[in-house]
């Protein structure tokens, strides 16, 4: 039986730091970053050249939102999971290779222990506008049909002008401030399609498109324009095997108004030394642009990737790119890489997360500078850190003309110790799905002629794993707002006697490199993930989150922040109503990582806050499961899966 928390406002339990500027200004340490680096591994020496590399924007054309109507039943449909990407990752791997998934494993992601945290509660914001966005039916059921079925959601939100857009893997939807969705009658629009690619899979010839993953979005204030990324790795023709080429596609709104048309651009980023990028010398001669993620300032645009190998093992160093303004609207600007191998106290960066502005809130120091952070907890050996870093490219104004400029330095700052966290739990709940797999009895052939699945084997699907991954540490969002920069991560916490997945949080003065606050956050019995960090002008802001746990079903949750006290106490937004029953929490999919999401999204419009966080907005029985359509449950889910998004709209 599901027990929600008690009250609308949840009792946080947080640890809030003020400045404590002796103790930070000692473990300042600058760095200057290079843009390339001759070795292939973080943990060697290696020999950066001098400067960032300039790489050249390709326009592609123009997109619009035109796709197939949503499909109504795909029963007994085999290839249901795209394996091309469907593979290792940073909690475990295969070997990779042509249509068998890509190996993201880090060496020393080792979960930590968590610090013990004591109560505090603050202040919270009001909860306005909110809905359910997109999820695992709008994805499957997309383009006619002719969709992979899909986890984790990575989260793209993105607002401004009244509008709001949403995007996962692989879909995207247009919503007025009233939560109305405005693109396709309502239905999703795959991403395939708006990039203007072949169907993920075409279910007639099974001839597939190339595999997108991975979407981010934000509304550049300086051009006035939205900006959708995602990261495309080509195939072998129309075969299911990577060729090893990949890239980042980059859609721009040609107005303000995001129902209208796009102009489309692509950037390579297997760095290989083909099509302008250097060569890194990932093994097997191609590099993955992993993990892309987006910020701006008053000059460009910034996105960074964890670049890993294509095709066997190797992680390479955090990538980061910039991109003037001028080349997004038409005119002549640059782009420039950096590459963060043989920078910083650990000898590379991993997730350097760029910052997002609200309003025109950007730093005109030094020709212009855009902030970024990351975290390190994953490059020890116990899963621990106490430090964080602080990225400042300078000299952006540079990339609005041919002969860019900037540099990347990067500082270390002192923080209280954080932590890999351990997975984290919900209760057991209606799983379908677990059902189907090993139904003999009921539906005999319900693994093949519902899931696609062609095994009754347990031993060798192994029994469902209940626990959902809590990330690693890495930094998430980040934002830079009245003069501060705000950042936020998964950590272990001890809370009751237990580690628990829980929140770290920062606000730091980029020019001193000194915390102004920090803190952790965790609830017993409970765990929170994936926190987004927005805030307005002001300084006042929000952490929006999942949050899970022994007595609650995966909810769309948040709470207030600010550079005073820190973070508030736990509102949930949207509370789930049954358990996650997704195809990555069995050992054959996904090397046996159960893939909850990786990132949530926070995009500020005003005074007013939008964030997006998964949640479970459906549960049925095993017998509602097999109605026709099967597999649905009333059009609630597919086969799968049932993840959900849910956005709101927040006044901090």
């Amino acid at each position: 039986m599901k027990v929600s928390l008690p009250f609308k406002f949840a009792l946080v339990t947080v640890v809030t730091a003020l400045t404590l500027l002796a103790a930070t200004s000692s473990a300042q340490v600058s760095h200057q970053v290079n843009s390339a680096a001759t070795t292939r591994f973080y943990v060697q020496a290696a020999t950066p050249q001098q400067g960032p590399t300039t790489l050249t924007l390709q326009r592609v054309g123009s997109s619009s939102f035109g796709s197939a109507p949503m499909a109504t039943d795909t029963f007994g449909i085999p290839d249901e999971i795209d394996s091309a990407v469907n593979g290792g990752d940073s909690d475990g791997g295969n070997n990779g290779g042509p249509g068998i998934g890509i190996n993201r494993s880090l060496p020393g992601t080792t979960t930590g222990s968590g610090r013990i945290v004591s109560s505090k509660p603050q202040s919270n914001p009001t909860l306005g506008e909110n809905f359910q966005g997109l999820n695992f039916h709008d994805q499957r059921f997309a383009n006619g049909g002719n969709q992979f079925s899909v986890e984790p959601p990575d989260q793209a939100l993105c607002a401004g002008n009244g509008f709001v857009v949403e995007s996962v893997n692989d879909v995207l939807q247009v919503y007025d401030a009233a939560g109305n969705a405005l693109l396709n009658g309502g239905q999703a629009v795959d991403l395939n399609t708006f990039y203007g690619y072949p169907a993920a899979i075409n279910r007639t010839t099974n001839a597939r498109g190339p595999s997108i993953t991975d979407p981010v979005c934000l509304f550049d204030q300086a051009i006035g324009r939205f900006v959708h990324v995602v990261l495309t790795l080509d195939h072998v023709g129309l075969t299911p095997s990577l060729n090893g080429n990949d890239h980042l596609d980059i859609a721009v709104s040609d107005t303000g108004n995001p129902t209208g048309t796009w102009t489309i651009f692509k950037l390579p980023v297997q760095n290989n030394g083909t099509e302008g990028p250097p060569n890194h010398h990932c093994t097997k001669g191609f590099c993955l642009g992993d993990y892309p993620h987006i910020g701006a300032d008053a000059n460009g645009i910034y996105l960074t990737t964890n670049e890993f190998a294509v095709f066997g093992a190797g992680f390479f160093g955090a990538q980061v790119y910039g991109i003037g303004n001028n080349l997004l609207t038409g005119g002549t600007g640059s782009v420039v890489l950096f590459n963060t191998l043989g920078a910083g106290p650990d000898g590379a960066g991993f997730t350097v997360w760029p910052a997002q502005s609200p309003g025109n809130q950007f730093d005109t120091d030094h020709a212009g500078t855009e902030f970024f952070l990351s975290s390190n907890a994953v490059f020890s050996n116990d899963g621990t850190s106490k430090s964080i870093l602080v990225w400042s490219m300078l000299n952006t104004s540079s990339l609005n003309t041919t002969s860019p400029a900037p540099t990347l330095t990067v500082s270390t700052v002192a923080v209280d110790t954080y932590a890999v966290p351990p997975r984290a739990k919900q209760p057991a709940g209606n799983r379908p799905l677990s059902q189907c797999i090993a139904d003999t009895v009921i539906l005999p052939n319900c693994n093949t002629t519902v899931a696609g699945i062609n095994s009754h084997n347990n031993a060798t699907f192994g029994p469902p794993n209940g626990s959902l991954n809590a990330n690693d540490s890495r930094m998430q969002q980040v934002a830079f707002a009245n003069g501060r920069l705000w950042g936020a991560l998964d950590t272990a916490v001890n809370v009751g006697g237990q580690d628990r997945a829980g929140i770290a949080f920062y606000v730091i003065n980029p020019n001193s490199k000194k915390i102004v606050v920090q803190g952790q956050a965790g609830i017993a019995h409970t765990d929170l993930t994936y926190p987004a960090v927005g805030v307005t002008q002001s300084g006042r802001g929000v952490i929006a989150f999942t949050l899970t746990g022994d007595n609650n079903f995966p909810s769309a949750a948040l709470a207030g922040l600010d550079a005073i006290a820190g973070m508030g106490s736990v509102q949930e937004a949207a509370t789930g109503v049954g358990a996650w029953d997704g195809f990555t929490s069995y050992i054959i999919f996904g090397a046996g990582r159960p893939r909850w999401g990786d990132y949530g999204a926070a995009a500020v419009d005003g005074n007013d806050i939008w964030v997006a966080s998964e949640y479970i907005a459906q549960t049925c029985t095993y017998a509602q499961y097999l109605l026709s359509p099967a597999g649905q449950c009333g059009g609630t889910r597919g086969a799968l899966s049932n993840w959900s998004t849910h956005v709101s709209k927040v006044t901090p």
